[in-house]
């Protein structure tokens, strides 16, 4: 047995989802943004690729 099918378009309802669900807060994008901003000023190190960071007296030994 099947539950009889609506004869109109059902009425849009939220139910427990507040309106704005699923769009950021201006609050979380300004934090997001000041993250970002961060990463990109972190200097890399540099790109020394002689040795790849082991130490000297390590490396010759074998």
């Amino acid at each position: 047995m099947s539950a009889p099918t609506p004869a109109g378009p059902q009425p849009e309802d939220r139910g427990l989802q507040p309106p704005a669900f699923g769009r950021p807060s201006p609050a979380l994008i300004a934090r997001a943004d000041r993250g970002y901003a961060r990463f990109l000023a972190a200097q890399a190190p540099d790109a020394d690729t002689s040795d790849h960071g082991q130490d000297d007296d390590v490396a010759g030994v074998r």
